[in-house]
């Protein structure tokens, strides 16, 4: 246990794993799902990990300076560990945000000190479904901003520092805690860095480990189907229809597609069954790995992360 605290970011990291073994009984699958309880981080995300990792790094490296402005594109998530971390280590934050997600994210990061900036969706979009056209016009904003305040770009796509959050911890603590008994890891991808980080620790590991990418049906991309309904879906935070640039392709394994429906009942029946309250991503990375059980990796042990709290999807369809 560790002792007092001085910085709230020294609370980031060190999660519990639970075995799902109400959902593997009530779904009838041979084998087990470890779950990383990735939303009891002090930000209620994984997404506090590479926040910390990102800042430390940089400002290591001296790429980041003391008190200068720090600015991200996010879907929420990532903006709180860093509203978090910069408030805590004197930076001022901007956390630039489709209106497509949900309202609580950005309550959440302006309570901790950050400026937020709401940027429309694009004009065929759905509310509650952001695609990867919505975030190029944040990207946009971003870049504009970023220019203006001289601010350093926390960019969570491109920093391998992101990635290496969960290359060096994540994944580490994963391969601990299930004393090495691991057959197969699963992601849902958003920004692709907890799939690429702890998809090269583990096979780092053991190379047979197998590495597989969820994805939404609606816009598959590593599955390289064409893109339904413009891609739009209702998993936030992840699948934006793009290649992301820190995933090696030869890392994964195998891909799973998932549908909202789908997503959405097993995210409802983690907090019915495991009292797992949980945002929407996690219940797609649990079905996909219940998928998995039930076919090619019947009877093997999965690990994959519950994502983010429930808390933060009060305001959608999801409960």
């Amino acid at each position: 246990m560790k002792k007092v605290i001085h910085h709230i970011y020294e609370a980031i990291g060190e999660t519990p794993m639970l075995n799902l073994s109400r959902i593997t009984n009530y779904y009838g699958v041979s084998g087990n799902i470890f779950a990383k309880l990735e939303y009891l981080n002090p930000g209620f995300s994984k997404k506090d990990r590479p926040a910390l990792q990102m800042i430390i790094e940089a400002e290591d490296k001296g790429e980041l300076l003391p008190e200068q402005t720090v600015i991200e594109l996010t879907s929420g998530n990532t903006g709180t560990g860093l509203a978090m971390v910069c408030q805590a280590k004197g930076h001022p934050f901007i956390a630039c945000m489709s209106e497509g997600n949900s309202p609580e994210r950005a309550k959440m990061m302006k309570s901790l000190g950050a400026k937020v900036v709401l940027v429309p969706q694009a004009k065929h979009s759905v509310e509650g479904q952001v695609s990867g056209e919505d975030l190029a016009l944040v990207e946009q904003v971003v870049r504009r901003l970023t220019k203006e305040q001289n601010a350093f770009r926390a960019d969570q796509f491109k920093l391998d520092s992101s990635y290496r959050a969960h290359l060096l911890h994540t994944a580490v603590e994963m391969w601990e805690q299930t004393d090495g008994q691991i057959d197969c890891f699963v992601d849902f991808v958003g920004s692709g860095g907890t799939f690429e980080g702890c998809a090269e620790k583990f096979k780092e590991y053991d190379e047979s480990i197998q590495c597989y990418i969820a994805e939404p049906r609606n816009a598959a991309v590593y599955g390289r189907k064409p893109l339904v309904n413009s891609g739009r879906h209702k998993v936030q935070g992840c699948g934006y229809a793009m290649d992301l640039p820190k995933i090696n392709r030869n890392l994964i394994d195998g891909l799973v597609e998932i549908s909202d429906d789908e997503a959405y009942e097993v995210t409802r029946n983690l907090a019915r069954l495991e009292g797992a309250f949980v945002g929407i991503s996690s219940g797609a990375n649990v079905c996909a790995a219940i998928k998995l059980l039930q076919g090619k990796e019947k009877g093997k042990n999965i690990v994959l992360t519950l994502n983010d709290s429930g808390l933060k999807y009060l305001s959608s369809d999801l409960f």
